[in-house]
């Protein structure tokens, strides 16, 4: 079973331990990030290991986050956090989560 992907084109490719370590070095692994007046950060990323642990499936990559307070401050609070697969759903994640957070949900 692989765990350890790269990004190559924004598609995840299967690497060994080694590569997933060079491409971590300098990659550039956000897929988008924002920050709201109100305080609250939606930030989606590229997480490079299968965090699949139950279940069977595709392996879940990328992750987004949303949280308030600055992270490590005593105000930060952890709102929400999703998994997926691709490139693709990554940003259609983020959107969402940033529709929900900003009253734009429908």
């Amino acid at each position: 079973m692989t765990i350890y992907y790269k990004l190559v084109d924004r598609v995840p490719v299967e690497c060994d331990m080694l590569e997933w370590a060079a491409f971590f070095e300098t990659a550039d692994r956000r897929v988008a990030q924002d920050t709201l007046a109100n305080g609250i950060t939606v930030s989606t990323v590229f997480l490079g290991i299968d965090h699949r642990i139950l279940g069977d499936g595709p392996p879940l990559l990328f992750e987004t986050m949303v949280w308030s307070g600055g992270i490590g401050s005593p105000a930060w609070v952890s709102l929400d956090m999703r998994r997926c697969s691709t490139w693709d759903e990554a940003v259609a994640q983020h959107a969402e989560e940033l529709d929900a957070v900003s009253g734009n949900a429908s």
